[in-house]
Order: C-alpha cells, then sequence, then structure tokens
C-alpha cells in the first residue's frame, strides 16, 4: 500500500482532492462559548464570525488516533503528516508528541504555511506517495512545497486578527484609526504586513501583483480562497490566470472555520507555488460549498 499522508482541517482541502488521494484530515477545534465543535464534522454556530469564537488545536491524542488509522492502511509503509505552521498553531508540537509515542513510520512536517499553503504540500505528498515513493521520498516532497509556497492574504478588519493574537494591538489600532487595507504575507510560518493601501480595491490589487511576481515563468499552482466574498475570488483567480504564463493548476476555495475566525468575512487570500504542486496534468477544482 501506498504512504498515507494526514493533515489538518486548516488545509482547506476541498473535499474530493482528500478522498481521491486518500489524504486523512484531522478536524481542528472551534470554541463558542460554551460550546466546542469540529470543523468539517460538526454544524458550526451561526454567531461563528462575529468576534466570540476562538480554535484549539488538534491534540496530541487525537492525532496519535489519526496517525495509527493512517498506518494501519499503509501496511507498513508509513504515514506523513502535514499541518500549518507551528507558529500559528500547536497542532505541530502535539503532531510531535503524537509521532514520539508511536513508532519511526511517521513523520510530521511543519508546512511553514496556513490553508492550502499547508493543503498543496499534503497534496504534493500524496501524489507523490501514489506515485509509489518511499516514505522519505514522500517527506521531502512536502517539505520541497513548503517551502516554495507564498501565501498572501488581504483582510477587511483588523479586529480579528488582533483578537486572536496574529497581530499586535497597536497594529490594529493603526489600521483601523488611518483606514488602512494591509497586505499580509506568511513569512517563515509567521503572519507578516507586506504591504500598506489605503482602498480594498488597492489591497487586492497589490495582492495579484504580489501573486504574478512569485509565479516566475515555471509551471504554477494557484489557490484563492475567500470567506463569504466568492464574486471576488472568482475575479482575482481569473486576472491571475490571464496574468501568469503557464498555470498548471487552480483551486478556488473558503476558508475553513478556524481559519476563518481569525480572518473574518470578506478575507481574501492567495497561494502560489512556482514549479507546481502536482505530478498530475493540468487541472481546475472548484472547492466552492
Amino acid at each position: 500500500m501506498p504512504v498515507v499522508v494526514v493533515t489538518d482541517s486548516s488545509a482547506c482541502l476541498p473535499v474530493e482532492l482528500a478522498e481521491d488521494y486518500g489524504i486523512i484530515v484531522v478536524p481542528l477545534h472551534v470554541l463558542v462559548g460554551d460550546d466546542a465543535v469540529l470543523e468539517g464534522v460538526d454544524e458550526m454556530p451561526g454567531e461563528l464570525y462575529d468576534g466570540a469564537a476562538t480554535t484549539s488545536a488538534a491534540s496530541p491524542g487525537e492525532l496519535k488516533v489519526a496517525y495509527t488509522r493512517a498506518m494501519r492502511a499503509s501496511k507498513g509503509d508509513g504515514v506523513v503528516a502535514v499541518h500549518l505552521s507551528r507558529h500559528l498553531s500547536g497542532t505541530w508540537e502535539a503532531g510531535r508528541q503524537a509521532e514520539l509515542a508511536l513508532d519511526d513510520n511517521v513523520r510530521v512536517v511543519d508546512s511553514r504555511g496556513a490553508g492550502m499553503g499547508t493543503g498543496f504540500a499534503a497534496l504534493a505528498a500524496a501524489r507523490k506517495a501514489a506515485a509509489g515513493a518511499s516514505r522519505d521520498e514522500v517527506f521531502q516532497a512536502a517539505v520541497d512545497v513548503a517551502k516554495r509556497s507564498k501565501c498572501y492574504i488581504v483582510v477587511d478588519r483588523l479586529d480579528q486578527l488582533r483578537r486572536g493574537g496574529r497581530i499586535s494591538t497597536a497594529a490594529a489600532v493603526l489600521g483601523t484609526a488611518l483606514a488602512m487595507q494591509p497586505v499580509f504575507q506568511v513569512v517563515d510560518g509567521k503572519l507578516a504586513l507586506k504591504e500598506k493601501t489605503r482602498t480594498s480595491s488597492k489591497a487586492l490589487a497589490k495582492l495579484v501583483e504580489a501573486a504574478v511576481k512569485a509565479s516566475g515563468d515555471t509551471p504554477t499552482a494557484l489557490a484563492v480562497q475567500h470567506l463569504d466574498a466568492a464574486d471576488r475570488a472568482e475575479q482575482i483567480a481569473d486576472e491571475l490566470r490571464s496574468r501568469i504564463p503557464d498555470v498548471d493548476e487552480v483551486v478556488i476555495c473558503e476558508f475553513g472555520p478556524t481559519l476563518g475566525v481569525h480572518l473574518g468575512r470578506g478575507a481574501v487570500g492567495v497561494v502560489v507555488v512556482p514549479g507546481g504542486a502536482s505530478f498530475d496534468s493540468a487541472s481546475t477544482v472548484d472547492g466552492e460549498p
């Protein structure tokens, strides 16, 4: 049996892609008041994005169960687990604890990203596994794509990023006072300010410019993600298709609740993987619900 790949629900993988490649997705936790719900499993409360919700990583015990299931499915070929950045969540550290509790058939990857920045690394690993690669080769495929991935994000408001500790209170107050529309990027697994703009349209234009520049002239995998901004995401995807010379894969999908809680409604993100993340022919996947 091929090596089995595990990831977490923050990867935002469209269900059909996860199923096609046999990727096991571990749900992360969303906490709203006294309610604790699992992303991708439980029905989400209606007030999810009003600022009251928080998120929680998967536990070592939950990940140990998932890794054990994957080990059985691989029939001894091994497991590669790809999780969101250790700087954004405790999930990677929980994965390392689970790995140590098992044998050496599990290897855990810090994707150094989030959303499809994690998802593309998991997909690359699963595609390598489907081609019959060893566990170490599958691990390296995930690490390689994680290193090449570039993630850019525009949010409508900074409040929820501040509440979640992803940016400082000072930065959030400054941005609100100046009506600043920032463009963020993920650098070494951390959310960092890339550019400041005055309007949403300028921020989105900068987002597109950054993605085009990052793509280079090699075959490129793209993901455009959003939260309640489907039209905006489609427009950005169309513009990127027209401006990037060699797009071999496009995924359009929503941010899941564990990311959406921190980004807020209207958020749009682009993930660019120069060199691609696929061993397959060109494809387009629409992950809209």
